[in-house]
């Protein structure tokens, strides 16, 4: 098993890790936008901004306060979390009743004011932030040797994926939320305050993006850029599994990371542009994409 279609297999492999890791990054963030547009009608551009807070936040913990990764998994969505609340209450909240082009725009220029921050404060060159022990080493899977970190990721990010999905569409929780968007007027005769649910979603959507970020901490550096980077290439994703499609965002996420890795191994020059070729097909062939509703 030397070679597989004349690639070598530690080549091939290789990628399709690669692949899995983009995919499990691409899967949790256009699950939050999904997740935000789909329950409460906002296109959330600044998702890259709050995915980039995350990793900075995980490195504040440790730099000023000594806490490790494992503390900043659960303090960092929190932390960033409670911002996206705040924007909500003050900012997003007044324009529910508006066109999209609206949100878009208010969170386009916020994710611009919150880079702008993290560029002066901390320039633009990165910082590292290292692997916990518990993760560091690599398995030897006889074909390739895999990271441990890595497998983790892509394991730890499939299941907070598919938790989110359960709390949505198999839960009371869930129903209540879905039927806000529908009746919200209704929802509120029940008791069940709409306003609070809706702002504790959106914070929800967002430390979605933030424990994505402490998840890339240790293998990207620590930059504001770093959600730029990937913001474009999530809305591709979303457009291609469908608009407020939860399963879709997690599938397509995976799906279009895998496609990726696999196109650099046969196809290097394309691989930049694979996932936006693909969505310009989905587009003319379904609009909707691929799990949406029309």
């Amino acid at each position: 098993m030397d070679e597989i279609f004349g690639i070598p297999a530690p080549l091939l492999f290789g990628q399709l890790l690669l692949g899995l890791i983009n995919g499990a990054f691409y899967a949790m963030l256009s699950l939050g936008l999904a997740v935000i547009f789909g329950l409460l009608n906002i296109i959330n551009f600044t998702h890259g901004s709050q995915f980039m807070m995350g990793a900075f936040v995980a490195w504040m913990l440790l730099a000023w306060a000594g806490l490790g990764y494992w503390w900043a998994l659960l303090l960092a969505p929190l932390i960033v979390g409670a911002t996206g609340v705040i924007i909500e209450r003050l900012m997003i909240s007044r324009l529910y009743k508006l066109d999209h082009l609206y949100g878009l725009l208010l969170t386009f220029g916020i994710g611009l004011m919150i880079e702008g921050v993290f560029r002066n404060e901390f320039g633009s060159s990165g910082l590292p932030y290292r692997i916990p022990n518990e993760l560091q080493g690599a398995w030897d899977l006889g074909f390739m040797f895999m990271p441990i970190y890595r497998g983790w990721v892509v394991v730890f990010a499939l299941a907070c994926c598919l938790a989110t999905w359960l709390v949505i569409e198999k839960t009371r929780l869930g129903a209540y939320l879905r039927a806000a968007t529908e009746n919200a007027a209704l929802v509120q005769a029940f008791g069940v305050n709409v306003p609070r649910m809706i702002t504790l979603t959106y914070g929800a959507g967002v430390a979605l993006a933030a424990l994505a970020g402490v998840l890339a901490a240790p293998i990207y550096s620590v930059n504001p850029q770093m959600g730029t980077n990937l913001i474009i290439i999530v809305f591709a994703v979303v457009v291609i599994g469908g608009m407020g499609s939860i399963l879709g965002s997690v599938i397509t996420g995976f799906g279009l990371g895998i496609v990726e890795g696999m196109t650099k191994v046969f196809w290097p020059e394309a691989s930049s542009t694979v996932i936006f070729v693909i969505m310009a097909i989905v587009l003319l062939t379904r609009p909707a994409g691929l799990f949406g509703r029309a």
